[in-house]
């Protein structure tokens, strides 16, 4: 086996690895000697291929945001109305996560209890996956008459900064030791329930 494909499969065992540890746990429960000791990996192959367990755990992040980005972007919903693509937004998101797990759990870790030393590498990872979402507002938005003295440009503010104050919401119940599967289960169903008020509350209304 020639150097090369050596240390891309090693490199693939361990990112196979990492991403069931650090999908199923907490940054802060997860551990590199759990994950070496579970799937015979030695500290050493970990050590040369990464810094160290931020640079692990980011690597999965990226990964994360990147299959969940590629996923949504490959979602057909042109052609249907508001309401359908809202639906289909959600739907579509809470079928990946079924689909994939550990990147549901890695993805919601991130949103509710992310590592707070590593928020602002948190946030540049997600940048694109948030752009799309703000894009998809975006197109919605532009199917609805607004009221009036509000343009898509002020709602789509208004949505991020309304996602910013609910996901904060939910970040200060993880902080009392709820449940996290509970946490996110409530997150997801609240969040279209409510997205879906808030849009109606901006659209113009019939006289």
């Amino acid at each position: 086996m020639k150097k090369e494909e050596k240390t891309r499969r090693t490199y693939e065992r361990i990112m196979t690895a990492a991403m069931e540890e650090f999908g199923t746990k907490s940054y802060d429960a997860a551990s590199l000697t759990t994950l070496c000791n579970e799937n015979q990996i030695s500290k050493g192959l970990i050590y040369h291929n990464f810094k160290n367990k931020d640079e692990l755990y980011l690597k999965c992040v990226e990964e994360c945001f990147e299959k969940m980005t590629l996923c949504f972007k490959n979602s057909d919903c042109q052609g249907k109305s508001v309401q359908e693509r809202i639906h289909d937004l959600f739907s579509a998101r809470q079928h990946f996560f079924e689909e994939n797990p550990y990147y549901a759990n890695l993805f919601f870790q991130t949103v509710l209890q992310p590592p707070r030393h590593l928020e602002e590498e948190i946030r540049t990872l997600r940048r694109e996956y948030d752009e799309f979402y703000e894009e998809c507002f975006r197109s919605l938005l532009q199917q609805m008459e607004l009221r009036d003295g509000i343009n898509t440009d002020t709602a789509v503010e208004y949505i991020r900064v309304f996602l910013e104050m609910f996901n904060g919401y939910f970040q200060r119940r993880s902080c009392k030791d709820e449940d996290i599967h509970t946490l996110i289960q409530n997150h997801e169903v609240n969040l279209s329930k409510i997205l879906d008020i808030m849009l109606y509350g901006i659209a113009k209304e019939d006289l």
